[in-house]
């Protein structure tokens, strides 16, 4: 019988090319974690989960006293009269609700 023998050769690089291997092992990590992290994006949703979402709705008179006492000095300014519009025909309660998610959605604060 013949036995086969294996021969392992170990190459060393340069010292000069040692910083790009370096470099080139922390790129592939890199690409890994951005591939990984960008398939997570497209998941599906877990199932059995459900969201819970908390109904916002205020009169104007709430608005009043929430800005005399976030900012005493101006209290509240409404100078469009918004608060007391009815979009939609939905009452005022839901043009308060919707203009408070729109300002909140856009991050503008009044």
């Amino acid at each position: 019988t013949s036995q086969l023998s294996e021969t392992t050769q170990t190459t060393t690089l340069p010292s000069c090319l040692t910083p790009f291997t370096t470099t080139l092992s922390n790129m592939k990590l890199a690409i890994l974690a951005t591939l990984a992290a960008s398939a997570a994006a497209f998941a599906p949703a877990q199932v059995g989960k459900v969201a819970t979402t908390s109904q916002l709705s205020e009169t104007k008179a709430d608005l009043e006293a929430l800005a005399t006492k976030a900012n005493p000095t101006i209290k509240y300014y409404d100078p469009l009269n918004l608060a007391d519009q009815d979009f939609w025909g939905k009452g005022n309660e839901a043009t308060i609700a919707w203009l408070r998610q729109s300002e909140i959605k856009h991050g503008r604060i009044a």
